[in-house]
């Protein structure tokens, strides 16, 4: 029986790829897609999500979000993912419009008839934290959330300190961390360097001559930019079908260690900071034991530290074929 998920995503060009991968994974079920404002405003990102569904022939039931953060206003990422976030390519509207109901109410209902759901987040995490806050019980049924998000013990993408995701609404992401979830954590840095699509993965891409794969690169041009403009690496980085990958197989990460992580939301220079009690644990093992956790807090979750990178391109690459 294939496993049971529910995505929550601010749609742009790397979360569609994401999706293309769970909405054609055998071994998975997606029973919704819930959208959330971050990349691109809300409505876009529900439209973004059901012309991603429909590409791959699905269904799935898509549920509008958070229109803003929890507390702040929204700041997107049109500047590296296009206005449309789908890199300005003028994709036409879907046929299918957003199912009726609030993306909340929906996740909680589907997580209390559904004991052991997983979820996946690719967004900000505002609609999991309404839903939490509204219904803490939820989070004792949820089988994991595999959270994009953070980036434990390195430099941030939007500011030195901080990931996107959780630099955009940090109080949403502190609620979900703070909420006793079984989380798994996969940080911005995981998407950088070897994991980065290079010239030779987009031709490989390119050569399956399939509409997805021509999608999953023309979609991501506006990113493949930004992104070197931002990191000076060439290629196309993608965080979410990173992390998706390991929400399909959690044998893809290759190293991890449980934690207990918070979210610093009112820093001056370090506001959305993923902060990782005891260091040591993913450091330098010979120094096993000489840091303590600092924060007399129970460690629940788990920070994937390294993937294996071919293993993740390899299934990127049977999505889009």
């Amino acid at each position: 029986m294939p496993r049971p998920i529910l995505i929550d995503t601010d749609t742009a060009s790397d979360d569609a790829v994401a999706l293309i991968m769970a909405l054609r994974a055998r071994d998975v079920e997606v029973l919704a897609i819930t959208t959330v404002a971050g990349n691109v405003n809300v409505a876009q990102a529900t439209r973004n999500a059901l012309y991603t569904a429909e590409l791959c022939q699905s269904n799935v039931p898509v549920y509008q979000g958070a229109a803003k953060p929890l507390d702040r206003p929204l700041e997107d990422a049109t500047w590296f993912h296009g206005e449309d976030g789908l890199g300005d390519h003028g994709y036409p509207a879907p046929d299918k419009r957003a199912e009726p109901g609030d993306a909340v109410d929906v996740i909680i209902d589907l997580v209390e008839r559904h004991p052991g759901l997983e979820l996946v987040t690719l967004g900000p995490l505002t609609n999991m934290a309404a839903a939490l806050t509204r219904r803490p019980q939820i989070a004792a049924k949820v089988g994991r959330c595999v959270i994009m998000g953070g980036a434990p013990c390195t430099v941030g993408n939007v500011t030195p300190a901080a990931e996107y995701n959780f630099w955009v609404d940090p109080e949403a992401a502190r609620i979900v961390l703070r909420s006793g979830l079984v989380v798994d954590l996969i940080g911005w840095q995981l998407c950088r360097g070897e994991a980065v699509l290079n010239q030779a993965d987009i031709a490989r891409v390119l050569a399956l001559d399939s509409a997805l794969a021509r999608f999953a690169i023309d979609c991501n041009s506006h990113a493949r930019q930004a992104y070197y403009e931002q990191t000076g690496e060439d290629g196309i980085s993608l965080p979410d079908p990173v992390a998706m990958s390991i929400a399909l197989d959690p044998s893809i990460g290759t190293s991890w260690s449980r934690h207990y992580v918070d979210v610093e939301t009112t820093g001056e220079l370090t506001r959305g900071m993923s902060v990782v009690d005891q260091l040591n644990v993913a450091g330098n093992r010979r120094n096993r034991g000489i840091w303590r956790h600092f924060l007399d807090c129970e460690p629940r979750t788990r920070v994937c530290w390294a993937l294996d990178v071919a293993r993740w391109k390899r299934v990127l690459e049977e999505a889009l074929r």
